[in-house]
């Protein structure tokens, strides 16, 4: 049994086999965890969805019991998710008008990461299984409700879907200077990292690096969490953000991510705001030991708030020339003038 965490250390499940849940997070449910990631396979071909989102559960996040595959595409079963699609960081919240369980992920049909969209799948229960629902694009025919008046310019939106129109060479670069957020407002906006949040009035929200990854979204969901309500506002604008968590802590709101250099890894970055539309003020990077430069070579996926004032950031150590092999990083995070900072102990363990 263990009685702490050993940041970036094989761990174990209740076979003996290292947990298999990477770009995960937790929903918390009938006072147990239940941890959802991405399952992984050998090799370089793990670096695409070959199986599908592991689930597990624990009583203490210390020990883990393999649940399953809580949402399973081998073999083609689910035609929208055809094995070997992109399928990451799956969340799941729980819905408090349905009563179902809600998973969101990021999809993409293939490697050229074009759809940019957000899958959905339900289930009774939250080992699953869980059942595809429906992939889209975050908000169409929405504008953000912090949209600057140039961007609703005709003629500038006529020129991004121009450019739009060539694919995705073309996009990634007009990045910074053409109208992607109005190329893309019938469609719906581009997502890919992404994570969830939910507010204390229960409300919840998706939180996307969007605009080829150059601008973040905040896009509050219905409450059956299939749909958008088409509120959203734009953040970081420019500053090309990805692995998005946002957190809650005395009545503010955190934002931690980190850069875009795919899976090698970067400085963390953080925010914190008054509000959760913002404005957002930037802190910098929140890793402040030896190797805090690289996030401790790792990447954020998502912010365990837990009782007295204790928060986990979870991170993955991506190995993408083995993808089974990548490991987990879940370290403390502390605080210093509302300032979030993250040490980096070679073990530690919760307050009681």
């Amino acid at each position: 049994m263990r009685t702490s965490f050993i940041p970036g250390e094989l761990w174990p499940d209740d076979h003996g086999v290292h947990i298999n849940a990477h770009g995960g997070g937790i929903l918390q449910h009938n006072g147990s965890y239940y941890w959802y990631g991405e399952h992984k396979i050998e090799g370089t071909a793990g670096n695409s969805a070959q199986v599908g989102v592991h689930v597990y559960v624990s009583d203490d996040l210390y020990n883990w019991r393999d649940g399953g595959i809580a949402l399973d595409i081998r073999d083609n079963r689910v035609p929208e998710l055809p094995t070997g699609c992109v399928l990451e960081r799956p969340k799941v919240l729980r819905s408090r008008t349905t009563g179902q369980f809600v998973m969101h992920f990021h999809f993409e049909s293939d490697k050229r990461y074009d759809d940019a969209a957000i899958g959905f799948a339900v289930a009774d229960h939250p080992l699953g299984p869980f059942v595809f629902h429906h992939v889209q694009r975050p908000v169409p025919g929405h504008w953000p409700v912090n949209t600057p008046p140039e961007l609703k310019d005709s003629e500038s939106i006529k020129q991004a879907k121009e450019i739009y129109a060539q694919g995705g060479k073309a996009i990634r670069a007009h990045a910074n200077d053409a109208n992607l957020l109005g190329a893309c407002i019938e469609r719906g906006q581009e997502s890919r990292d992404m994570g969830v949040f939910v507010d204390d009035d229960g409300t919840a929200y998706q939180v996307y690096s969007s605009e080829m990854n150059s601008t973040t979204h905040i896009a509050e969901l219905t409450p059956d969490l299939l749909g958008y309500t088409g509120r959203f506002c734009r953040i970081f604008v420019k500053r090309f953000m990805e692995a998005p968590c946002i957190f809650k802590r005395h009545g503010k709101y955190y934002f931690i991510g980190s850069g875009c250099t795919g899976w090698k890894p970067n400085a963390a970055r953080s925010a914190v705001a008054e509000s959760l539309f913002g404005p957002w003020e930037e802190l910098g990077n929140p890793a402040c030991d030896e190797d805090g430069d690289t996030t401790y070579r790792s990447q954020s996926t998502f912010v365990l708030p837990l009782a007295n004032d204790q928060y986990i950031f979870m991170a993955d150590r991506w190995t993408p020339e083995n993808a089974i092999d990548g490991r987990y990083l879940w370290l403390p995070i502390q605080f210093a003038d509302d300032r979030p900072l993250i040490h980096a102990p070679a073990e530690w363990r919760l307050k009681l």
